[in-house]
């Protein structure tokens, strides 16, 4: 990285100034976020030089100045977004994004430092004092927005830390200098040459800053030649294009010339195949290759010149002497029938001797004599040897670049030129109809190839699949994607390790790499403003949209939307989709939409998202139910907290009774956060108390029982009941801290909460209240052993009403309850030599498990009826295979109560059968998990397993602490069996 910079190389010309103005009548100038380069300029001691002298004299010094600084800037496609008396401050990627615009400022910036060390010699020359100017560069995120001041004056302003840094890095440096952030030195390591300062302390940042010295022009130029510094990845899924180009260039060296494009958008891999193509199969072929960069659109011939001079070998060391001398003689031992192109191709490579002829002569007759030049020297050369021809990113090139290809498209058909192109999409040309033209389509790779490239980078460890996968889904298969979204989580610190990856911390959905939002921004700002402001209404909708919805939020015609929906079709941003009812549409890559929605200013994200969401309401307000996710989306993104609230509540309901646990805890818990913005009061209790009851059932189900969350809701939801005067919540409220501290601390701790349910239900009489207070009571009179008092709390629960037992059945949070309540009945008859109810009682629970369950009351009421058949009927084929699938569905839905106690049930069904010694390490997990729910079962599990294994001592000694713990005033359920073992 350090050095001097690479001295043979000169800083590119990028052609004649941009005219800004028209680029940025395209752009949206309202304000938008925007990821640029700053750079500042100074003169250095300005005031020191002009002291003194009279003002139109420092004028007549210093202007001249200002003008070759912001001539630099605008050549290279910046904007200058203030001049002062003796420096600027440039923007490079605002109000046009570009996709290279740190590299655009640090071409600027040196050639900015060549033009006034030129100008400061014609300065000594008059015998003033020569200029010097300091110059600091910062790539970051800023706010721009147009302001107006004075009359019909606009100016384009920057507001953010990234811009004020660039200030404080030019007063760092040196006269002369360009000083640069950490940040702008990783993205164009390579292409320039730096020198590390060390840390600086800057003014309004809070710690020490790496700082560097941009010393000269790196060896790199291209993308791909800084991919291949850090080393290639594996190269995949092109084998059949590189056949076609093997079989192109056997076809040219048999004298059948042929032109292949390779087609595909930005970061597919159209470079890498070039190069792949050309380690493989160039030997024999003399190469000549040409390259387009970002900013040459306006260079004429910029890639040709390039090609020529490597034909002639001509180095920057040259001079025009010796320049001329290498095309004389070339052409001249070529063939002398072309003295007559010396020179065009003299004037094109900038090394013609003032000749007269052309500068007289017309424009466009001297291009066309310029493009027969350079064809009849390439077809001559083809006599000699086979010629491989490449142009690289041809939607970069000039328009005189343009012509002489579609010249040599025509020239090449009898030649033995092999001539090879690519670009993307966008770009448009006329060679489609040439029989010797190919047109290669390169698509991303697919999920296969995508995570072979992904295995390449990161390894095969298992722990890193589920990020592999959210990798290439994010991507969709871009290989400069994955390797740049990769490259990133490296240095956020979500990956460490070289020889062996490792997640360092938990992976959420990253930034998006500078890099690659510099490309896809770029291509967003091409559009018409109107369009542009269309893609990012519709990223605000989401990835995926109706044409319905779109008219109604945006507002314009039919006619007028769908032209724009076509037009953004055929430039690839999206693409329709098959829908029932209804056009679709969905973006055509997520990360497209990502950079389009995150240009948008915070406050517009909110006003489009409340937008959206009212034409939800509207459009579907007949079907509200199916759009709920949509409408908390969208109204928790805006500034209507109260419907935020209201949908996030609805939505999150919805996920419960679906099962889509852990969504529904998001869609709470953002409800939750959001009540906190809002006044106290009866409205701001009424919906905190939906929340919490509804966010109770999704804890229970994929929480531990013991989980602290539980009892932290259901004591805040308990004080929201009693200041409501609401029992019937209430004593879902008590059931569940009854079923929590009788897991997680003591019956003891457990026994009130049953007593205070039963209490309620005498008080009120109230169905609800009736069935969760003798529910407890059930359980505790059961767990003590007392038989005959559960089977009546038992009874009782279930003599409630059809209508209550269905509301019941469909609330997860206390479903659960009613099957455990027919199971436990069902295990109280038969305990008390009641076989046949215990029977019936089973009968009606295996009815209600044919419903459409919640997983969790599906999984509890499963195991209920499973340990009746194992602990009773000695059924364990069937207990095993119904375990299985209640444990399958339980893992499916994240249900990890379930998951837990499926584990369970196989163990005790594998102690039944006579689990011995090699059985004893594998139940070790389920004996882990029954400890968690229970410790006197856990006890029982280990004591009969080792029992079996014939360690009688071990399992004695597990037998009677665990006696112990019932005669001190613990459960008493597992009493007998255990003094049976």
């Amino acid at each position: 990285m350090e050095g001097g910079g690479d001295k043979s190389r000169r800083v590119p010309d990028a052609g004649s100034p941009i005219e800004l103005s028209a680029e940025i009548s395209e752009a949206s100038l309202e304000g938008e976020r925007k990821t640029v380069t700053a750079l500042f300029a100074d003169i250095k001691g300005s005031m020191d030089l002009i002291e003194g002298l009279d003002p139109e004299e420092a004028r007549a010094i210093v202007d001249p100045a200002l003008k070759l600084m912001i001539e630099v800037v605008q050549r290279y496609g910046g904007y200058v977004a203030q001049s002062t008396g003796d420096g600027i401050f440039a923007l490079f990627g605002a109000p046009v994004a570009h996709e290279d615009h740190p590299q655009r400022a640090l071409y600027a910036a040196l050639r900015m430092q060549e033009e006034l060390r030129r100008y400061s010699d014609q300065l000594r020359a008059k015998g003033w004092a020569p200029l010097s100017i300091r110059v600091g560069v910062n790539t970051g995120e800023v706010v721009v927005r147009t302001i107006t001041t004075g009359i019909g004056h606009t100016e384009y302003v920057p507001i953010g830390h990234s811009t004020s840094l660039a200030s404080r890095l030019q007063a760092l440096g040196a006269p002369g200098s360009i000083t640069v952030s950490d940040t702008v030195c990783r993205l164009v390591e390579g292409y320039f040459m730096f020198k590390a300062l060390g840390l600086a302390r800057i003014k309004g940042v809070s710690e020490p800053v790496n700082v560097y010295e941009v010393t000269g022009l790196g060896p790199l130029r291209t993308r791909l030649q800084r991919a291949a510094g850090r080393g290639f990845t594996r190269f995949v899924s092109r084998e059949a294009e590189l056949k076609q180009m093997q079989h192109a260039l056997e076809l040219a060296r048999n004298g059948h010339g042929q032109m292949v494009a390779a087609v595909g958008e930005p970061g597919v891999g159209k470079s890498r195949l070039f190069h792949e193509f050309k380690a493989a199969f160039q030997t024999g072929n003399l190469l000549l290759e040409a390259y387009s960069v970002f900013h040459g659109k306006t260079s004429a011939y910029l890639p040709v010149t390039e090609l020529l001079r490597e034909y002639f070998r001509i180095v920057p060391e040259d001079d025009a002497r010796q320049r001329r001398e290498k095309v004389a003689g070339k052409i001249v031992i070529l063939d002398r029938n072309l003295e007559d192109t010396l020179p065009y191709l003299y004037a094109l490579l900038g090394i013609a001797e003032g000749d007269a002829s052309l500068a007289q002569m017309d424009a466009q007759i001297l291009r066309r004599r310029t493009y027969d030049a350079i064809k009849r020297v390439l077809v001559r050369e083809s006599l000699n040897q086979p010629l491989t021809v490449i142009f690289e990113d041809l939607h970069w090139i000039d328009t005189d670049t343009q012509a002489l290809l579609e010249v040599l498209c025509d020239s090449i058909a009898s030649a033995r030129v092999l001539l090879l192109v690519n670009y993307r999409p966008e770009y448009r040309h006329e060679w489609g109809s040439r029989s010797w033209y190919t047109q290669l389509r390169l698509d991303p790779l697919g999920p296969e190839d995508a995570d072979e490239m992904l295995t390449v980078l990161l390894g095969a460890a298992p722990e890193l699949a589920a990020l592999k996968h959210a990798i290439a889904a994010r991507t969709e298969g871009n290989p400069f994607f994955i390797e740049e979204i990769v490259q990133a989580l490296f240095e956020e610190g979500v990956l460490t390790g070289d020889a062996q990856v490792k997640l360092a911390r938990p992976f959420s959905q990253s930034s998006i790499p500078t890099t690659v939002q510099a490309m896809l921004a770029a291509r967003i700002d091409r559009l018409p403003k109107e369009e542009k402001e269309l893609l990012q209404t519709l990223a605000a909708i989401g990835r995926e949209f109706s044409l319905r919805l779109a008219q109604q939020v945006v507002g314009w015609s039919e006619a007028q939307l769908y032209a724009a929906l076509a037009h953004l079709q055929s430039a690839e941003f999206i693409h329709e989709q098959p829908a029932p009812g209804d056009v679709e549409y969905t973006f055509k890559h997520a990360l497209t939409r990502d950079v389009a929605y995150n240009s948008l200013l915070v406050e517009q994200r909110k006003l489009l998202h409340e937008r959206i969401a009212r034409a939800t309401e509207s459009l579907f307000a007949d079907r509200l139910d199916d759009h709920l996710q949509e409408l908390a989306h969208h109204y928790r993104r805006s500034n209507n907290r109260i419907k935020a609230v209201e949908y996030l509540r609805r939505a999150g309901e919805q996920a419960v009774l679906r099962g889509f646990y852990e969504e529904a805890m998001e869609q709470l818990h953002g409800g939750l956060e959001l009540l906190e913005k809002l006044d106290a009061g009866k409205a701001r209790d009424s919906h905190e108390l939906g929340i919490r009851r509804a966010l109770m059932g999704a804890l229970v189900a994929v929480r531990s029982l013991i989980s602290p969350e539980i009892p932290q809701n259901a004591e805040q939801l308990r004080e929201l009941c009693e200041g409501a005067g609401d029992t019937r919540l209430l004593a879902e409220v008590l059931l569940h801290l009854f079923f929590y501290h009788r897991t997680a601390t003591s019956l003891d701790t457990a026994a009130p909460f049953a007593r205070r349910g039963l209490e309620l239900a005498e008080q009120t009489s109230g169905e609800s209240e009736v069935f969760c207070g003798n529910f407890s009571s059930g359980l505790l009179a059961m767990e003590n052993g007392e038989y005959l008092a559960a089977r009546q709390h038992f009874e009782r629960a279930l003599g409630i009403s059809q209508q209550t037992r269905d509301l019941i059945v469909a609330n997860p949070g206390v479903a659960v309850g009613l099957l455990n309540c027919l199971g436990d009945l069902a295990i109280v008859c038969w305990i008390l030599g009641y076989p046949d109810q215990a029977q019936a009682h089973a009968k009606r629970l295996v009815e209600l498990l044919r419903r459409s369950l919640p997983t969790n009351a599906y999984a509890a009421g499963m195991y209920r009826l499973l340990t009746m058949r194992c602990d009773f009927l000695h059924n364990y084929q069937d207990a095993r295979a119904n375990a299985q699938e209640a444990l399958g569905r339980s893992t499916q839905n994240g249900f990890q109560w379930g998951i837990m106690f499926g584990t369970i049930i196989l163990a005790g069904i594998m102690v039944a059968e006579g689990a011995t010694d090699p059985w004893l390490e594998n139940l070790a997990t389920e004996m882990r998990a029954a400890e968690i729910l229970d410790q006197y079962l856990a006890d029982w599990l280990a004591a009969g397993a080792y029992l079996n294994a014939r360690r009688v001592a071990e399992g004695r000694e597990i037998a009677d602490r665990a006696l112990a713990q019932i005669a001190a005033g613990g459960a008493r359920q597992y009493e007998a069996d255990l003094h049976r073992l």
